[in-house]
């Protein structure tokens, strides 16, 4: 498990930054065949109109193919290393299948080079491991759950997360979501056996702003900070504080405000994620 590195004050930027020690890394090229090329779109569609704002730069990387299906039941497969993966909080791990076939799937904790990972009814409940909902235990921790049979994990990937498997009724299992969502998911959906690993990832320190350049996050400016023109909240004798709710450029509210449309799956959440509580 990686542990958090504080580095030397040698400058303004370095005295309160922290990184990740990679020592459960224990490979650092990926594996060609499971890379693709990953073209920067800087948060523009396809139109070239900016839709995700203050995206940009960043440093070049490949795209690691996942599988996110785990759909070879039934043959074992081998940890053969932990690799970082640039796109996401988590690790990888690379499983070698006894066919020979080699895929990327997502590091779970406790699971180490040498261990072998099954798919399919007959796996063992141990971290790492992937199968349906009505062959875990309830109580169980879980990661990269399907929320649609046979599509893929889609919830609970990033780095230190899990759920938990509550219970089960009917042809469902009611899931608890790290967000404190409870949902119902069918009991023919898989997912795999843990917690996700990485958990120190949340406790890290960026330090200064050209890290997060690196990372292809351009600034951010407050709407408070604006011209009248530019923004409902700019403008104003001196300092203000916006003088209105919090809301976005074009005037739609902000912070707080739900902008849930999905109402067609409203019926299998049991309960509402919880409210953060302020430090």
């Amino acid at each position: 498990m990686s542990t958090i590195v504080k580095t030397k004050p040698t400058s303004p930027g370095r005295r309160s930054q922290e990184y990740l020690s990679f020592e459960e890394i224990t490979k650092t090229k990926p594996e060609r065949r499971l890379i693709k090329k990953l073209n920067k779109h800087a948060g523009r569609n396809s139109y070239g109109r900016i839709t995700s704002k203050h995206r940009g730069g960043g440093a070049k990387k490949k795209y690691r193919i996942i599988d996110f299906k785990r759909d070879k039941d039934g043959i074992p497969a081998k940890v053969s290393a932990i690799e970082y993966d640039p796109n996401r909080s988590s690790r990888l791990a690379l499983l070698v299948y006894a066919d020979g076939e080699k895929r990327y799937i997502l590091a779970p904790r406790d699971v180490k080079v040498g261990d072998i990972l099954e798919t399919g009814s007959k796996a063992d409940i141990k971290p790492g491991n992937c199968t349906t909902l009505e062959n875990i235990p309830t109580g169980t921790r879980i990661h990269n759950i399907e929320l649609k049979q046979n599509k893929g994990g889609q919830v609970v990937r990033s780095a230190g997360a899990y759920g938990r498997l509550m219970a089960k009724e009917n042809n469902y299992a009611q899931v608890l979501l790290p967000s404190g969502e409870v949902r119902m998911i069918h009991l023919k959906c898989k997912a795999t056996i843990g917690r996700v690993g990485n958990e120190k990832h949340a406790d890290v320190k960026i330090g200064k702003a050209g890290r997060t350049r690196w990372m292809g996050r351009r600034p951010s400016v407050r709407g408070v900070a604006m011209n009248p023109v530019d923004h409902p909240m700019g403008g104003g004798e001196g300092r203000s504080s916006g003088g209105r709710q919090p809301c976005t450029p074009w005037g739609v509210q902000t912070k707080g405000k739900r902008t849930r449309k999905s109402a067609r799956t409203d019926q299998y959440i049991i309960k509402r994620r919880s409210k953060r509580k302020k430090k």
